[in-house]
C-alpha cells in the first residue's frame, strides 16, 4: 500500500495475458480484487490478500461445451520487422492439433491505430477455430501502444507504413518458423484494422488465402478531405491533414482504394453496416467495386451490408455471434479438402 510502502509483485503462469485491478470500493479493505484473462484462461476474478499475499479465485467465466484450458497452449514471440524493430506477437493453438511443421491454418489479427492495444485475453468464439487446428495470432504492431507511447507515435501519420510492414513481416516470419502453412494463412481486421487489411492486400496479396475486413476504413484520402464527415477534423492527428501537400502524399502512398492495381487478390469478405457513421457504407462499397474491376483472379470477393447495424456491428447477442460465424465459415470453406 502507499502508506506502508509495501509492494506486492504478482506473477502469472501464462506467457501472454491481460490483468488489471477490479473494483475495490472499500478504502479500508485488506484485500484487493484483480481481473485476469489470457488466451487460454477465461476471464477470472481474484481476491488478493494484502496481509498474507495469497490469491483466491472468486469467479471464472463459464465456457460451454467440454472446454479444458490445459488443451491449449499460448506463446509470446518477438519478430524482427524489416527495420530491425522487434514486434510482439501473441499466439494460441490447441496442443493436440498443432505441429510446428508448416501444416496448420493460421489466422492473424491486427488493429494498430489510435494507440489502442489489443489485449491477449480469452475469446470463447476463437475456440471454434482452434479446435479445427487453426493457430490464432494477435500481431501487436506499431500504431498500438503495446510497448508504450513511442510504439504508437511510430505507427501513425507519416510513419503509418510501419503498421503494414509489421503485419506483413510477422506473417512471413510465422510461416518461416513453421507456425502456419504458407497456403493456409488468413488475416482479419476491422475499422482502422480494416484499413490495415486493405493496405496489406495491395502490398502483399500473395501471402494470404483469405481476408476478413469489417467496417473497413479504405478511402482515407477522400474521407480526410471532407470536413463534413463527423470524424475528419478530429483525426488529423492520427492520419495527417491532406490539405497539406506532404500529408496528402503520405496518405496517397498507402490509402487502400488509391493503390488497387491489376493483380491477384486473396479471397476477401467485407462487411459493413448501413447506419455506420464512422466509416460510411459507401466507402467499402466503392473499394469492392474497384477491386472487382482490377483483380486478375477468380477468388471470392463477398460484400455483406447489415441493413440495421452501425459501426459496432450487430448489437443482438446471437446476431453478433452469427457475424463472427460468417467470417469463420468463410475461412474454413477456403481450406483445401
Amino acid at each position: 500500500g502507499r502508506n506502508s510502502g509495501h509492494q506486492y509483485p504478482l506473477s502469472f503462469d501464462d506467457p501472454c495475458y491481460f490483468a488489471c485491478l477490479g473494483d475495490n470500493p472499500e478504502p479500508s479493505s485488506t484485500t484487493a480484487r484483480l481481473y485476469y484473462s489470457s488466451l487460454t484462461t477465461p476471464g477470472s476474478l481474484f481476491e488478493f490478500d494484502l496481509a498474507t499475499g495469497e490469491r483466491k479465485l472468486l469467479k471464472e467465466q463459464k465456457v460451454l461445451g467440454d472446454f479444458n484450458k490445459d488443451d491449449y497452449q499460448s506463446e509470446r514471440l518477438f519478430i524482427t520487422a524489416r527495420d530491425g524493430v522487434e514486434v510482439p506477437v501473441s499466439i494460441v493453438y490447441r496442443s493436440d492439433k498443432f505441429k510446428k511443421d508448416g501444416t496448420n491454418p493460421l489466422l492473424q489479427y491486427g488493429y494498430g491505430a489510435y494507440g489502442i492495444t489489443i489485449d491477449p485475453d480469452f475469446s470463447s468464439t476463437t475456440l471454434s477455430l482452434l479446435n479445427r487446428g487453426f493457430v490464432y495470432v494477435i500481431a501487436h504492431i506499431r500504431g498500438s501502444e503495446m510497448l508504450g507511447r513511442e510504439w504508437y507515435e511510430t505507427g501513425k501519420k507519416e510513419h503509418k507504413q510501419n503498421t503494414f510492414n509489421d503485419f506483413i513481416d510477422v506473417t512471413k516470419a510465422l510461416v518461416a518458423q513453421g507456425y502456419g502453412a504458407k497456403d493456409k494463412i488468413f488475416a482479419s481486421g476491422g475499422s482502422a484494422g480494416g484499413l490495415l487489411m486493405g493496405a496489406v492486400v495491395n502490398q502483399a496479396p500473395e501471402l494470404y488465402l483469405g481476408i476478413g475486413a469489417h467496417v473497413p476504413f479504405l478511402d482515407v484520402l477522400t474521407t480526410m478531405l471532407d470536413e463534413t464527415i463527423p470524424l475528419t477534423t478530429n483525426e488529423y492527428d492520427e492520419w495527417g491533414n491532406p490539405n497539406e501537400a506532404e500529408a496528402y502524399q503520405d496518405i496517397l502512398a498507402y490509402s487502400p482504394i488509391d493503390n488497387i492495381t491489376a493483380q491477384h487478390y486473396p479471397n476477401i469478405l467485407v462487411t459493413t453496416g448501413l447506419h455506420d457513421s464512422q466509416v460510411q457504407y459507401f466507402e467499402p462499397m466503392k473499394w469492392v467495386a474497384k477491386i472487382r474491376e482490377f483483380k486478375t483472379d477468380d477468388n471470392l470477393l463477398v460484400f455483406k451490408t447489415d441493413m440495421e447495424a452501425g459501426h459496432g456491428g450487430a448489437s443482438g447477442r446471437f446476431k453478433s455471434l452469427r457475424e463472427k460465424a460468417l467470417e469463420m465459415s468463410f475461412f474454413i470453406s477456403l481450406l483445401p479438402e
